[in-house]
């Protein structure tokens, strides 16, 4: 089908996607061609309207359709503690497990200075106006525990440290059905660091 420029443009557009490979965005081309009519239209809309519609939280960088998302424009949320986390999908995660009730901070990122990403590519420092701003008594750092990540909490928490406020980081350990000879030495010091009482 090589012959096909707008076919082999649909291909090319839709292996742009994350996890996406030749085979799938073929799949996925053939798919929209075939699908009833107003299907492939109403996916574009949708596109269309998420990429105009939805924004940045005025307060915690999440994703948002008005000036606040949901989380912030809540009532029964714990105002007094902040999990700081690299992307919108971390929120989301977090939500699932139905256990933090408290607000959240969202980076966009972290510093990578491999990348060319530092503390001004990140939302760093509308997290600090917060703290100077709210009645935050914690803030959790849940960045990913990569190099970037730690290097990411670290720099945050010394940042922190004029506030006087109470700077944790989560527990990272093995994961639920991991064998222990599988996991690396950092994995097995945060996992005795991290433990609780049974």
């Amino acid at each position: 089908m090589a012959q096909i420029a707008l076919l082999d443009n649909l291909i090319e557009q839709l292996e742009r996607l994350p996890s996406i490979g030749h085979k799938t965005a073929s799949r996925l081309a053939f798919h929209l061609l075939r699908a009833p009519d107003g299907q492939a239209e109403a996916l574009a809309d949708a596109i269309v309207n998420a990429r105009s519609g939805i924004h940045e939280c005025d307060v915690c960088c999440n994703l948002a359709e008005g000036t606040l998302c949901p989380i912030c424009s809540a009532n029964n949320r714990d105002r007094h503690t902040i999990c700081v986390v690299e992307q919108p999908q971390d929120v989301s995660a977090f939500e699932r497990t139905r256990e933090y009730h408290g607000l959240y901070h969202v980076l966009h990122g972290v510093i990578s200075p491999m990348d060319g990403v530092g503390p001004d590519q990140i939302r760093i420092r509308p997290l600090l106006t917060r703290i100077a701003n709210e009645d935050i008594t914690e803030v959790i750092m849940a960045t990913n525990p990569t190099v970037e990540g730690e290097a990411t909490a670290m720099y945050i928490s010394k940042l922190l440290a004029p506030f006087h406020i109470r700077v944790t980081r989560l527990a990272y350990g093995i994961p639920v059905g991991g064998d222990l000879e599988y996991a690396d030495e950092i994995t097995l010091r945060r996992s005795l660091e991290g433990r609780g009482e049974l």
